[in-house]
């Protein structure tokens, strides 16, 4: 798992003008209306938000690179064990496979199923759609955070 992230000193924060700490309320308020989105249109499909978000890093992986339980855990930021539990689930709910490496037999190489293409590729077009709407009002908050200068 990751590290905390490092708190920047006080000294830091007055840097911020009030312009700023709008950016940042608003940013993470639309953050937080994105993934209310994305947990609702999970739950819509038919999976829990979590099984949604491991079917998109799977398929979202580097290309070349074979997904495994630990990868995905990794990708998740979850634990390795609860890793196995999502993967069971999705596995007996028909959405992907598990194969053993060929190159290393301990290991399960993790696929989805044409049911996880399809349910992924609904869920994918509408969170796209979704974006697109947010897109801008995000594009201004992240060039204004990105500045340099402050406002």
């Amino acid at each position: 798992m990751s590290t905390r992230p490092k708190v920047p000193s006080p000294a830091q924060s007055r840097e911020l003008s009030p312009g700023d700490y709008q950016a940042l309320a608003q940013f993470r308020y639309l953050l937080a209306r994105f993934l209310a989105f994305s947990s609702q249109a999970a739950r819509g499909a038919g999976l829990a938000p979590r099984q949604h978000q491991a079917l998109l890093a799977i398929k979202g992986y580097p290309r070349g690179a074979r997904v495994t339980v630990g990868g995905l855990a990794e990708r998740l930021g979850i634990r390795h064990h609860s890793a196995v539990g999502l993967v069971d689930r999705l596995a007996q709910s028909g959405y992907l496979v598990r194969r053993t490496d060929v190159a290393d037999r301990r290991r399960a190489v993790l696929s989805l199923t044409p049911a996880g293409e399809k349910a992924l590729a609904a869920l994918s077009a509408a969170h796209r759609e979704e974006l697109r709407r947010i897109a801008p009002l995000l594009g201004p908050l992240l060039k204004h955070l990105g500045s340099p200068q402050r406002r």
